[in-house]
């Protein structure tokens, strides 16, 4: 297999120390053998219980947003060598949520995959455009923008992990077609191998991250070019781990 499916969870802003440790207990053994890499990424606030919930298991706890800076004035921010002490693996970055409501900018996103590259963390960068966007035909140059800024300095681009959110279909119930999200996959894979080199880019995992869930999972991770999911609201309940197994 050249790429390892990867799937991830976002819950976002949901969850209490109780009611995720409780989750992720019943979880542990619905995934156990998954023939993917499964993570949850959860509130900064919970990493510590989940990191402790999950322990021996193979599921790995990742971070939702990490600052550029080492340390200093940011109240409020979480800096990548505070997320490595608490086992953090793996950490969202450019969510849309965090673009459209925080500011969020690729220049920011940059900065953000450089201090998490840093520290040995495993970044989750997320893609995508609005349905103006799509609409008015804008879908390719904005991935390309997105991507050449967002990625500007990577070294070693196989350490990242790329998320393409259709903005469109987020907490939406809508959800590209298999095809759509697959055509979409496929140049982001081609911008890749541009900005870097065709056969890196051919090892990246893309995970597709609009409103995939237990109906249209396998479909989805049946595209050449789909590698998994990062998964919201489904990931806060146990249809997660029909997800996780979409090839049973």
């Amino acid at each position: 297999m050249l790429r390892k499916p990867f799937i991830a969870g976002n819950w976002k802003m949901n969850m209490t120390a109780e009611s995720g440790a409780k989750l992720i207990e019943e979880l542990k053994p619905l995934v156990k053998d998954a023939n993917c890499d499964v993570a949850l990424c959860v509130p900064a606030i919970l990493i510590p219980a989940m990191v402790k919930a999950a322990a021996g298991s193979n599921i790995k706890i990742g971070a939702e947003n990490v600052h550029w800076a080492a340390s200093g004035a940011f109240t409020g921010e979480i800096s990548a060598e505070m997320l490595k002490e608490y086992g953090v693996e793996y950490v969202i970055i450019g969510h849309s949520e965090r673009r459209q409501y925080f500011g969020e900018t690729d220049e920011t996103v940059n900065k953000r995959l450089t201090a998490a590259l840093a520290a040995g963390l495993k970044p989750i960068v997320c893609v995508g455009e609005t349905l103006s966007e799509r609409e008015s035909g804008e879908t390719e140059k904005v991935l390309y923008r997105q991507l050449a800024e967002g990625l500007k300095g990577v070294e070693d681009i196989k350490k990242i992990v790329i998320a393409y959110e259709p903005v469109w279909a987020i907490g939406t119930g809508k959800t590209a077609t298999d095809e759509q999200a697959q055509e979409t996959i496929a140049y982001i894979r081609k911008t890749l191998g541009e900005l870097f080199c065709p056969k890196c880019a051919e090892k990246v995992i893309i995970q597709y991250g609009g409103s995939m869930n237990a109906g249209n999972c396998k479909g989805l991770m049946a595209q050449p070019d789909i590698d998994g999911g990062l998964i919201g609201g489904a990931s806060l309940k146990l249809d997660f781990a029909k997800i996780v197994n979409f090839d049973k």
